[in-house]
């Protein structure tokens, strides 16, 4: 063999050495797991803040792992849809609420009831424990999704137009409360002992104002960002209803993983879970002594006679014909 020739095939074997490394390259790329996030949250709020936090905690444990891709405001899906999309492999992850899961599993109504979960502790443990690990089993068996935690939204409250004396329930009596206008809301309210008034959000304010309702409930992050307390003269802490919203992620992709990807995924979303969750405590907490300060009353009321009365009302409704057996006795029974 010649010097030419065998110059000549070193230069060819180079050559596709580096045609083969370069085809390589994106394939290492496109072996990235992609992780699709649709949230119908604001970026100012915690609960949009949160999956940056998830995005950060998985991009340190698993470098070069994943490839995940936050969409708030609902740009990617629409809130509700989520689930759909996801059991249909367009989308891996998702915060999705009781309400949406109870469309496919009717027993998890039993989370949109009041006085159930009492508080954020309360709501960590519940679900954190084995009550939660059969719910979960649950949706994921018949919806196709993995719950990694549930991030509290917020406790609910009663919002006066003009302050009065609440200590039960029957001190509302009379009043003609706002609540969104799903039959489910218009039962907590009547369960709370108002008149429950179906109103849009976007007239709440001038509905206030003018006297047409009495008094509307939200949390109170959502009573200050709506400047409710402009037109209201007394926050009541009923406390009637603690919010929250759960991570879920696709089954497709979860089992697509390796053992230590999904371990790092779960601690993702549980570091995420934990800072929206102190934010939002920790928000609320401030809140009182900010609506103190613009004059409103904030009164305790008998929060015990409140969660009996409730609680009655939905044990004795259509809605607790479909929850499993017990469940009300073994969520009280969490401490």
């Amino acid at each position: 063999m010649t010097r030419t020739t065998t110059s000549l095939r070193r230069r060819t074997l180079l050559g596709a050495a580096a045609a083969l490394g370069a085809s390589a390259l994106p394939a290492i790329a496109q072996s990235k797991i992609v992780l699709r996030i649709s949230t119908p949250a604001v970026p100012e709020d915690w609960h949009g803040k949160m999956w940056t936090v998830f995005k950060e905690t998985l991009d340190k444990s698993a470098p070069g792992e994943f490839d995940v891709q936050i969409n708030l405001n609902g740009s990617l899906f629409k809130q509700g849809t989520e689930p759909a999309a996801m059991a249909r492999g367009n989308l891996e992850l998702a915060a999705i609420s009781a309400q949406d899961i109870a469309k496919i599993l009717p027993e998890y109504s039993i989370f949109t009831a009041g006085y159930l979960i009492r508080d954020p502790d309360h709501q960590q443990k519940v679900f954190n424990g084995p009550i939660g690990a059969e719910m979960y089993k649950a949706v994921s068996e018949k919806m196709d999704v993995q719950i990694l935690g549930i991030g509290y939204l917020g406790s609910r409250q009663v919002n006066l137009r003009e302050a009065r004396n609440v200590r039960t329930p029957a001190d509302l009596k009379g009043v003609k409360l706002r609540m969104p206008g799903s039959k489910e809301w218009l039962f907590l309210g009547e369960a709370l002992g108002a008149t429950p008034t179906p109103l849009a959000f976007g007239e709440v304010y001038l509905g206030l104002k003018t006297g047409t309702i009495d008094g509307q409930d939200n949390p109170l992050p959502s009573v200050r960002a709506a400047k409710f307390y402009e037109v209201t003269k007394q926050i009541v802490l009923t406390s009637h209803l603690t919010d929250g919203i759960f991570i879920a992620l696709s089954n497709k992709s979860f089992n697509a993983m390796s053992f230590a990807q999904k371990r790092k995924v779960s601690d993702a979303a549980k570091a995420a879970i934990a800072f929206n969750n102190e934010n939002r405590i920790k928000e609320e907490a401030q809140l009182v002594d900010f609506f103190k300060k613009e004059g409103l009353q904030v009164s305790t009321p008998d929060v015990e006679s409140f969660r009996k009365t409730v609680q009655a009302a939905y044990q004795n409704s259509e809605y607790a014909k479909v929850w499993p057996k017990g469940l009300v006795d073994r969520i009280n029974a969490v401490k």
